[in-house]
């Protein structure tokens, strides 16, 4: 097949062009990335896809500043929504599946059980709402693929450096000094990497297209993911490692999403079973012990 992905240089993008590239066969992959493509240029989005016609189009380009989009709203919704509009227009003109990725922060965060793709969505930023609309955008394709991911963490080999609250624990923590961590948002943390996988096992098996929900099996708090990281690592003085935070303690300029664990039942009955939270945790941890090593992990 051929494959165009967007956003090629990002945590997600680099990910996904190595995850069609050396774990898979008879792929050609093209990446795009900021520098090749303005997103919100149509006539660019259109001339490019129109000139590799792929069989697939893969958009991991995004405006992830959940704050700055309350101060930049213009610039959230070109990226999230706009550019979207003209990915779905260009997939349908070349007859391509496309894969878009949104987020957790499309629900309000008042849940007590994992959302589910029937949950009805209620964002509560500029960021939230420009990912919901991109998702509806994205449907517009004929044969399109919306999945949610949700605290992504760790990187693909050659991919930029791991970022996020994860890597800032993981760093934290390493250094010797105290993580500030969430006890009260809970979430779906979810590797990169097995996110990838995932969107390769849905296009490769041509699953039934739609919404899906892309993360991690389980759910935890932030606090109860930074102490499974020390336990992993063998941290001890985990209570004064950790220094529980609350929502209601900070000031941020858009809203949190408190309860925001997704269900991947979905995604589970179509045969693409993600692996737990804890697993892809070890696994993460075991890739940045070997970053650190040059890739010697021995003893």
């Amino acid at each position: 097949m051929r494959i165009v992905v967007t956003g090629a240089r990002g945590q997600l993008g680099a990910a996904i062009v190595e995850e069609f590239s050396a774990f898979s066969t008879g792929h050609d992959v093209t990446p795009v990335t900021r520098a090749d493509l303005d997103m919100t240029d149509d006539a660019a989005v259109e001339a490019i896809i129109g000139r590799v016609r792929p069989d697939v189009i893969i958009n991991c380009a995004a405006y992830n500043d959940v704050d700055g989009a309350e101060d930049h709203p213009v610039e959230a919704l070109n990226t999230n929504v706009f550019a979207v509009r003209s990915l779905a227009l260009a997939a349908a003109a070349v007859k391509a599946a496309l894969v878009h990725y949104s987020s957790d922060f499309v629900f309000d965060g008042t849940a007590s059980v994992p959302y589910t793709e029937k949950d009805h969505p209620n964002p509560r930023g500029v960021y939230g709402a420009s990912k919901l609309l991109g998702e509806w955008f994205a449907l517009d394709a004929p044969r399109a693929y919306v999945l949610r991911v949700e605290s992504l963490f760790g990187r693909a080999v050659g991919g930029p450096p791991a970022k996020g609250s994860a890597a800032m624990i993981l760093k934290t923590l390493v250094a010797g000094g105290q993580a500030r961590v969430f006890e009260d948002r809970t979430v779906s943390p979810t590797y990169v990497v097995d996110a990838a996988w995932a969107t390769r096992q849905l296009v490769e098996q041509q699953v039934a297209p739609g919404l899906y929900h892309c993360v991690s099996s389980g759910h935890c708090t932030w606090l109860e993911f930074a102490a499974e990281i020390a336990r992993q690592l063998g941290i001890g003085d985990v209570d004064k490692r950790l220094v529980p935070i609350r929502l209601e303690d900070m000031t941020f300029r858009a809203a949190r999403p408190k309860y925001c664990a997704l269900s991947n039942a979905k995604l589970a009955s179509c045969g693409v079973v993600m692996p737990t939270w804890q697993d892809a945790l070890a696994r993460y941890l075991q890739s940045a012990r070997e970053d650190a090593t040059g890739g010697c992990s021995g003893s």
